[in-house]
């Protein structure tokens, strides 16, 4: 039988175990020709355990490491360097949170949980080869493993991390680490060509470690969502269905806060008297150079406001963290997933139990909505300044124990602008004009407008979509592919007029160069670079119309000091050609995309230039060029008609694992600075189809 043949008769069995309305007689993972498995699962317990299987196979040996690390045990497989890491997983008992939350679960909670588990060691016991050595000492994993991890990454690294490295010398090793970001869309029917809704999805995180995304396409009975997850989380958390999508965006939200304690004798004061700490401690094994162990005691205190994180003089800092004691974090995205239309969604997003990360929502049936999602602490005083600095830790009265309801956080459903969005700025921006009045809110949830300025990308955001009043789904592409610098929009005619009032030789030629620039940081853009160079020596003080509420996406304009301008200019241009040996390089010849082996000239640039294409490099050691860290991640643009239409990217490729295939395979459409199909239908799957697992 010829090959052809057979492939065609393997491809009517295949459509034969299961069909397009989800029934299934078998469970298998098919990963098609990008890495992303395609689960198609008998029930839902055993798609988790396929998610569990597949997540391994693509990214063991980070899930093993981190689960390793959620157990306060990174100093054993890494030393001194996981030691803070290690100690603020004791100090929040995040293992015994887990358990005692994994304690309490019950039904599909936790059928769903233990068959993820099962997925991940029953991979691990069939392939022990791609566990590197030093994690399968830690085998098998365990829910608890699961359960602290995520309360790791979402409490501690995206909640409260500010509050931790501050006012802590312990802590400073942590500091400089990227900050989390997103870009977002919702477009409504009103404002759209086709009348179909539209999302955008575009996180921007650093490219590695507990923030790397996982692309994958879950298919059950009653159950088809396709999306991401941050590796080792066992459901997906931006995602869309048939009928609904979501995404995230770090939101302005204060739910963590750091109390300052006087210290008395061995306790604290508070309300007037002094109170004794509560004390703990721990030993834990460092591993050595020599690859010994040294045994460390870790002394832990906790006083009314929390755990303490350190003592400088006469005072200490307890940081208190809302969310901790969420049960079902992971339920919550399952039901989202699981939601037909909107109310059924609104039902699951009323759990609140995900703490942070405003919430861009759109459907088939023409909703759109913005949620400024979180456990937002109630309290007894104060504004949104007034928590995010130290608090006075002497008064009981500011020790805050309950969150505010569902119904009294930032919202807005199908608003007449036909858009909304959020590019990490206040929620009171959420679409053009604006409409909430930010005085109907707690003020402590989050800054007013005045106080934060609307960041360049922000205004970006909004600059590109307001005036759109039929946007297709190619345009929406284009808009989240959109490379151009709004500072060069706001800045650049303003420089160069400058140049003619104050000319010399260096800065005309750099003038000539700017002139022929369009704006983009596109990898062969010249005059990028230069652009850059300059903008980076201003402060707000060189504006000639500063920030203003009243006019937040307009503002700063103009240079109040063209002279100084100009001078800034020839710096920068004098320095480009000292660096680079011309004025003109190239943006991608400065700017690199890099996975591993795979090297290509990048797009796109940092938020404080205002692009919308998101990218942060930072140099590498050795070399003159700069090497991206952060930024675009996952991308999905998703239209909701009769059938879902997507196209998806995954920046970095959808596996870790050393030889993988998968390993910076999209790297060359980032730099060709295009989006893929996502494979929704079982037969676009098999007609992209790699490898097949098939459980028994």
């Amino acid at each position: 039988m010829r090959t052809s043949t057979v492939l065609s008769v393997l491809v009517a069995l295949l459509f034969m175990s299961c069909n397009e309305r989800g029934s299934f007689n078998r469970t298998e993972i098919v990963w098609d020709n990008w890495g992303v498995p395609h689960i198609y699962a008998q029930n839902e317990a055993e798609m988790y355990y396929a998610f569990g299987w597949a997540q391994m196979q693509s990214h063991a040996n980070e899930i093993m490491r981190l689960y390793i690390e959620s157990r306060g045990k990174g100093s054993e497989i890494r030393g001194e360097k996981s030691l803070q890491m290690d100690r603020l997983v004791y100090l929040y008992d995040l293992p015994g949170k887990a358990a005692a939350q994994y304690a309490g679960f019950e039904g599909d909670e936790k059928l769903f949980l233990d068959a993820f588990v099962k997925g991940l060691n029953d991979y691990a016991a069939a392939h022990p080869d791609e566990i590197d050595v030093i994690y399968r000492g830690f085998l098998p994993l365990t829910a608890i493993d699961v359960l602290a991890h995520s309360k790791r990454v979402i409490n501690i690294e995206f909640l409260a991390v500010s509050d931790l490295i501050t006012g802590y010398n312990e802590l400073k090793d942590m500091e400089g680490a990227a900050i989390p970001g997103s870009n977002s869309y919702a477009i409504a029917p009103l404002k759209s060509e086709s009348g179909n809704a539209m999302l955008v999805a575009n996180p921007h995180l650093p490219w590695g470690d507990f923030y790397r995304f996982y692309e994958a396409h879950l298919n059950a009975p009653d159950f088809n969502v396709y999306g991401v997850t941050l590796i080792g989380m066992p459901i997906l958390n931006i995602a869309f269905n048939e009928n609904l999508g979501w995404t995230h965006t770090v939101n302005t939200i204060d739910a963590s806060d750091r109390y300052e304690l006087k210290l008395e004798g061995d306790g604290y004061i508070l309300d007037g008297e002094v109170k004794p700490f509560e004390e703990k401690s721990v030993t834990i094994n460092i591993l050595q150079e020599d690859s010994s162990f040294a045994e460390r005691e870790l002394v832990m205190k906790y006083s009314e406001h929390g755990p303490v994180l350190g003592e400088q003089g006469d005072v200490a800092f307890a940081v208190r963290i809302a969310g901790m004691e969420n049960d079902s974090y992971f339920y919550q995205y399952h039901k989202m997933g699981k939601a037909h239309n909107f109310n059924e969604f609104e039902d699951a997003v009323k759990m609140m139990q995900i703490p942070m990360f405003n919430l861009i929502y759109a459907d088939k049936e023409g909703n759109i909505m913005y949620l400024f999602n979180g456990n937002v602490p109630d309290r007894s005083e104060g504004d949104w300044s007034f928590w995010r600095d130290k608090v006075d830790g002497t008064r009981s009265d500011l020790i805050w124990n309950s969150y505010l309801d569902y119904d009294e956080l930032p919202k807005l459903l199908n608003p007449e602008t036909g858009f909304v969005q959020n590019a990490n700025d206040v929620p009171w921006t959420a679409t053009y004009p604006l409409l909430f009045d930010s005085k109907e809110y707690s003020a402590s949830m989050s800054p007013q407008l005045e106080e934060y300025p609307t960041s360049f990308r922000a205004q970006r955001a909004i600059n590109l979509i307001k005036d759109d009043e039929s946007v297709t789904f190619e345009e929406l592409v284009d808009y989240k592919l959109n490379t151009g610098m709004e500072i060069a929009d706001r800045f650049l005619d303003d420089l160069l007029a400058a140049v003619e009032q104050y000319p010399d030789s260096v800065t005309l030629l750099a003038a000539d160069i700017l002139k022929r620039w369009d704006g983009t940081t596109d990898a062969d853009s010249k005059g990028a670079v230069l652009f850059a160079q300059w903008f980076d020596k201003l402060d707000n003080s060189m504006f000639a119309v500063p920030w203003s509420a009243d006019s937040p996406v307009t503002t700063p304009d103009g240079l109040n000091d063209p002279e100084k301008a100009v001078a800034l200019l020839r710096k920068a241009a004098i320095e480009i050609e000292e660096e680079y040996g011309f004025m003109d390089v190239e943006w991608g010849y400065v700017n690199r995309f890099s996975v591993g082996n795979i090297e290509y000239p990048a797009n796109g640039g940092k938020s404080d230039y205002g692009v919308f294409r998101t990218m942060y490099f930072q140099p590498k050691k050795g070399s003159y060029r700069n090497y991206v860290y952060h930024g675009d991640t996952f991308v999905a643009v998703v239209e909701f008609g009769d059938k879902v239409r997507a196209e998806v990217l995954l920046s970095y490729g959808n596996s870790s694992q050393p030889g993988s295939r998968f390993v910076g395979d999209q790297l060359e459409m980032l730099y060709e600075n295009r989006l893929r199909t996502a494979l929704l239908t079982r037969k676009d799957v098999l007609d992209n189809m790699v490898e097949m697992k098939v459980f028994k």
